[in-house]
């Protein structure tokens, strides 16, 4: 995963480094207190879906099946 920071909102974003430079997959925010989920290929202007840590977890265990 590649880490950076958005210094307007304290998110540090995650992209899986199995996405490439296509850019077709989400990112993964972390905050001190829940998870944010938006498209990679939108960044910045991306609609940012706000979760807490158990429901991305639940989330990811779903889309992994």
């Amino acid at each position: 995963m590649k880490d950076h920071a958005t210094s307007s909102d304290q998110v540090i974003w995650r992209k899986s480094s199995r996405s490439g430079e296509q850019g077709e997959c989400v990112e993964i925010g972390k905050t001190s207190t829940d998870a944010r989920v938006r498209d990679t290929k939108l960044g910045q202007g991306s609609p940012v879906l706000q979760v807490s840590w158990s429901d991305l977890a639940s989330l990811t265990r779903s889309v992994s099946r």
